[in-house]
This record gives C-alpha cells, structure tokens and sequence, in this order.
C-alpha cells in the first residue's frame, strides 16, 4: 500500500492564483520525495526523482527548495504536523493535571492512551511513504534531520504524559522511553506494508500501559 500519486494541475488556463500554483507545486514535491524514498531510501532518492514525481521543472524545485536536504526536512515537518494535527483532533483538550483522576467526562487516561495510540496508527496506516520520511529516512539524512525527529518525539512523549498524569522525572522519562519504543515497533510492520500487523500492536501496548498504571497506583 502506497499513498496516491502526486495530483497535477489542469492543463491549459485555469483560474488558480500564484500562490495556490506554488503551493499544489510543492505539495506535490513533497509527496513525491516521500513516494521516491520508499522506492529508493534518501540516499538513493535524487532531485530528478522528485521532479519526475511531481511533474516539475528543476527550476520550480530550486525556486521552492536549496537541496534535495531541505526538500525532505520540509516533508518530515508536514509528516509530524500532520501526525501531531491527527493525535489532537482524536482526543479532548488535556489540562495539566487531568491525568491525576483515574476517570473524568472525557474517559480515564487509559481511554485516551487508546484513542491517542490508534489515531496514531491510523495515519501511519494512510500515509504510509510520509511515515517512513520520519521513521525510517530520517537516519540517512543527518543530524539536523535526527534532532527535528528528536524534537518531535519530544512533542508526542510530552503529551502523553500529561495523557497518563505523569509528574515525577521517572515517570515523565518512562513516556518518553514509551514513545521511543513504540516508534520502534510500529516500524517493522510498516516497512513490510503489514498493516493487520501494525493494527495488532494497539492491544498490546495498550495492556503494557495498563499494567504499568497498575502497578503505579500500587506504590
């Protein structure tokens, strides 16, 4: 399963304006580097890939992007705002301290760990060239890619542990080791394009989750 090819513009004369041209033009340069690596990993990935992708001049790629470098940070971005957009609109405002109650209007922090880790799953599951940008590619393309991906990360951990009510450092560093190895596991599956298998890890997790919550009420 791969996401849909790049749209092209309307032949002939259309009524888009400049900035809604550019933007459809780097959109879908974006999808097109995303779609090339799963093809051909980053180091294999050149710019002729992305041009021949998006159906765009070398001129239009250069007048939007410096390198082929910036093109994919731009993408891994898209990925995580799309990721981070995905994850708040499955779930209700969180208030610091909401996680303190073992239940409350919205659901008790578990409920919301499921539904955060399902829409989680969900996009990587629809989107699966723009996950691997920030699962698989994001090692080839150096370190200023890896500290964006950290960064991200940092945001996910961040929410879950006011999700869980985390509060004390080792619990704060618990969800951040959480988030780690869930990026982990959900990317074999991906990779493989075994989505039956990536959908299973939700019940898994979940109940690792629990048990860990279990066990901390009891201390």
């Amino acid at each position: 399963m791969t996401d849909p090819g790049p749209e092209r513009l309307p032949r002939g004369r259309h009524r888009l304006s400049r900035e809604e041209v550019e933007q459809s033009q780097r959109n879908r340069m974006l999808l097109a580097i995303a779609d090339a690596m799963t093809r051909k990993g980053y180091v294999g990935t050149s710019v002729a890939d992305v041009l021949k992708g998006a159906g765009v001049s070398r001129e239009t790629f250069y007048q939007q992007f410096s390198s082929k470098l910036d093109c994919f940070m731009s993408a891994f971005d898209v990925a995580g705002e799309m990721l981070l957009g995905r994850l708040g609109a499955a779930l209700p405002a969180v208030e610091p301290g909401a996680g303190d109650t073992e239940t409350d209007a919205d659901g008790s922090p578990l409920d919301l760990f499921d539904q955060a880790l399902g829409a989680y799953l969900d996009v990587l599951a629809e989107h699966p060239a723009l996950a691997r940008v920030f699962l698989v590619e994001v090692y080839a393309a150096g370190p200023d890619a890896m500290a964006r991906r950290a960064e991200l990360q940092g945001r996910i951990a961040e929410a879950i542990a006011e999700l869980l009510g985390a509060r004390t450092q080792q619990d704060r560093f618990a969800c951040q080791a959480l988030v780690a190895a869930i990026g982990a596991m959900v990317t074999g599956p991906l990779v493989a394009d075994d989505l039956d298998r990536l959908h299973a890890l939700r019940a898994d997790i979940v109940g690792l989750v629990r048990r860990a919550l279990v066990t901390r009420s009891a201390e």
